[in-house]
């Protein structure tokens, strides 16, 4: 069975870039959406995606909660909330499994944070524990039935996840999960004690230091019973039979309606854009536009992902400059101006600089010697970021070479060269320029693979005139399973200042200024976490110097998790984007012409300032990261410091207003309660709302949030036209974890019922009794 990251795309089981996969919206985004139908649309294409690839299992969804705005994979989870994290999660793995692909919901459990993340004790009481950080787990698994929980790197309350008592109960007792139990990446650190515990898949395989003869020894010592091992057998060979691993025809997909990437992607980026703010510019009316002006670091070169183990390489990327160009067509011109460098890191080339010297096309020439100077590898490569992991070759790397021919599109001085770690030699057209050790730039692994060493030489040359790069690399500073070399250029650049005031000038010239700012790899990604919520470099200067120059100014936020935004209120509009996936810049333009309306409502909380928010810690102290918020996480603890954030959970904004009308409420069979709500679409167009119904217990004898989310509906109407929702809410949110009875205990009395369009606005409230 083949094993495959996401939850972004299928990579498959190499990073190659011709091993493509189609690259669907992040997390952030695709909650961002409260929109649980189409998130089961894009699991089923990632399922049907895998099967395409041969893979058996998805390690996806991530369901770890956004615990800190600094945490540093908060873009690869999905909320702050356990009942929205829950829903979409559910869709999540309902889609990918109804194409015959296991889908591993993870990590299992209170792994939110990156830093010291394979070693640290979160300290957790147990209501805490079971009302936030498990109930997503324990709602996807009694409505979704996922194939696979993964266990991960850190501690809970004592013992390491992989030896933890939580993986048997709750987790297969009080739960029934019958699937299988994976540990994350060299998770498992001991034979015994993790076999006592209900791990089941020691990854990587398939052979691993605590399994084969230890474990072996381990049954006949008596440590391990038989029994224990017969358990996880069954288990693994449940899943091999749910995969089709069993058969000698692969089961293929369940179902063949998947929608094409091409037109679901760039509806599901759109269904995750979140407007936060617009003043009545959007959408923009094209017939009265002649020129835009496309800035911003992202306006050529968005990030569509985050950094670390989910990345995915797509098939192709739509930048916003050319979204937006295709949809407004020629007779509109569109400007565009980098306006602040926030990446000033080699650039690996494209194809139109690069041709192989071989066979003449666009791309390099990569040869792999092994340790006797043998080539064993001798291949075109598309792309000159190249990174061997996870590679069956791996180990017998013993010198990466890399060769193209490049062809300077202006006159001017280029700055070539290479990044990576190990012994190298660099030449320009056979002139050597450097040859000796270059080091990792750090002992943590995905920190070096983001930020590698580089060396460069500054070359001039003319417009169309070429020259040879060779590269030759004996990979070294990291582990013999990691091999990295890139080729490229630095972008040309003006000063700073020059850049940010050639940018305004485009935008005075224009009708309309769209600024796309957002984050680097360096700072969003797997392995650690963040130290400011501020955007890198000089980019809200660009963004104030772009709004003084017109003020119809549109800005685009490209990031996964929150930043601070000083100038919220000094633009026109701003749209939060996140990391969009590959349809990137038609799902934009969509968006901003009003071709379809921005469906996205804040999936989290975010701050007016980094140190702001009511947790902020991602530290751990001496080894242990103690949850001392309790209960109150994200809109939470707003809610019970009295402090609004700039933008509040549940948030956003579309192209048509709403009137909650009224709310009434009834039992239900199962002791329930069914909300029915009505509201008026009071604006010019149809639009959709995001119904939200929160629940509060006024005075209650246990430990409560303020106010927390129960149940959501996404509703549609026309210019004028009144709409009726109903939103069943089950017995099971109204209970809290006694820490008396280890259990789920229900409270007599009276609870609020709360309706509206975000945390923070609740027009509609009612009474209900619980008995």
């Amino acid at each position: 069975m083949v094993l495959s990251d996401g939850p972004v795309g299928v990579r498959g089981t190499s990073w190659d870039e011709r091993d493509w996969g189609a690259n669907s919206p992040s997390p952030t985004a695709l909650a961002a959406s409260w929109d649980p139908d189409l998130v089961e649309q894009v699991g089923a294409l990632l399922g049907a995606e895998a099967r395409r690839k041969d893979v058996d299992v998805l390690l996806a969804p991530t369901v770890n909660l956004h615990r800190t705005p600094y945490g540093g994979r908060h873009f690869e989870c999905l909320s702050e909330d356990p009942c929205l994290t829950a829903r979409i999660g559910i869709a999540y793995v309902s889609g990918v499994q109804r194409q015959g692909v296991g889908a591993t919901v993870k990590h299992y459990v209170a792994n939110d944070s990156e830093t010291e993340r394979m070693t640290y004790e979160a300290i957790v009481d147990e209501q805490t524990l079971h009302e936030i950080y498990l109930r997503p787990f324990e709602d996807i698994i009694a409505a979704a039935e996922p194939w696979l929980v993964m266990a991960a790197y850190n501690a809970v309350n004592g013992p390491t996840m992989t030896e933890n008592a939580l993986l048997t109960d709750p987790l297969h007792e009080r739960w029934a999960f019958d699937g299988v139990v994976v540990s994350d990446w060299n998770a498992v650190r001991t034979t015994a004690r993790s076999a006592r515990a209900d791990i089941d898949l020691a990854m990587p395989g398939p052979a691993t230091r605590w399994a084969g003869g230890r474990l072996v020894a381990a049954v006949r010592a008596g440590e391990v019973g038989d029994d224990v091992i017969d358990a996880k057998l069954r288990r693994l060979l449940r899943l091999a039979e749910r995969v089709g691993a069993l058969k000698t025809v692969p089961v293929g997909p369940h179902v063949g309606d998947v929608p094409a990437a091409g037109s679901l992607l760039p509806r599901a980026a759109a269904a995750g854009a979140v407007l936060v703010r617009n003043d009545g510019v959007l959408p923009l009316a094209t017939d009265r536009l002649r020129r835009v002006a496309v800035l911003g670091p992202g306006a050529e070169h968005i990030r569509v992902q985050g950094g670390g183990s989910a990345w995915v390489s797509p098939p192709y990327v739509v930048s916003p400059l050319d979204g937006l160009a295709a949809a407004l067509g020629d007779d509109i011109d569109v400007v565009t101006s980098v306006g602040a460098v926030i990446d000033c890191r080699l650039r690996p080339f494209t194809a139109a600089q690069a041709t192989d010297p071989v066979d003449e096309s666009p791309g390099l020439r990569v040869r792999l010697r092994d340790e006797e100077g043998t080539v064993f590898r001798d291949e075109h490569r598309d792309s000159s970021r190249l990174l061997w992991m996870q590679d069956p070759d791996v180990a017998d790397i013993a010198e990466v070479e890399a060769t193209c021919v490049f062809t300077a599109p202006d006159d001017g001085e280029y700055r070539l060269g290479f990044a990576g770690a190990g012994d190298a030699v660099a030449s320009l057209d056979d002139e050597e320029f450097f040859s000796g050790p270059v080091v990792a730039s750090s002992d943590n692994h995905l920190a070096a693979l983001l930020a590698p060493r580089e060396v460069i030489r500054p070359v001039s040359l003319r417009a169309g005139e070429q020259v040879r790069l060779s590269v030759r690399l004996a990979p070294g500073g990291m582990s013999r399973q990691i091999a990295m070399l890139t080729i490229g250029a630095l972008p040309h650049r003006r000063t700073d200042d020059e850049e940010i005031a050639h940018a305004a000038s485009l935008a005075a010239a224009s009708d309309v200024a769209v600024v796309v700012v957002g984050t680097t790899e360096q700072i969003e990604s797997e392995g650690f976490d963040r130290d400011s919520l501020a955007l890198p470099g000089r980019q809200d200067d660009l963004v104030r110097a772009v709004s003084a120059a017109n003020p119809r100014t549109i800005v685009v936020v490209n990031s996964g998790a929150p930043v601070e935004l000083p100038w919220l209120d000094e633009v026109a509009a701003v749209l939060l984007a996140w990391f969009p996936g590959q349809e990137a810049g038609h799902a934009l333009a969509d968006v901003l012409i009003g071709t379809v309306e921005p469906g996205g409502r804040m999936p989290t909380s975010w701050p007016h300032r980094g140190d702001d928010g009511p947790v902020l810690s991602s530290s751990p102290d001496d080894g242990r990261l103690v949850y001392a918020e309790g209960l109150h996480i994200g809109y939470r603890g707003w809610l019970r410091a009295g402090v609004e954030p700039a933008l509040p959970f549940g948030f956003g904004l579309g192209y048509t207003t709403w009137r909650f009308d009224d709310l009434s409420v009834a039992d239900t069979t199962d002791g329930g309660l069914s909300a029915r709500v009505v509201l008026t679409n009071t604006g010019a167009r149809t639009g959709a709302e995001i119904v939200q119904l929160y629940l509060s217990r006024p005075d209650s004898a246990v430990e409560r949030p303020q106010r927390w989310l129960a149940g959501f509906a996404r509703v549609t109407a026309g210019r004028g036209e009144r709409a009726v929702v109903e939103i069943e809410v089950a017995r099971h949110r109204f209970a809290h974890w006694s820490v008396d009875e280890h259990d789920w205990a229900w409270e007599p009395g009276t609870f609020d019922v709360h309706v509206g369009s975000s945390v923070s606005t609740t027009p509609l409230r009612r009474s209900w009794d619980i008995a």
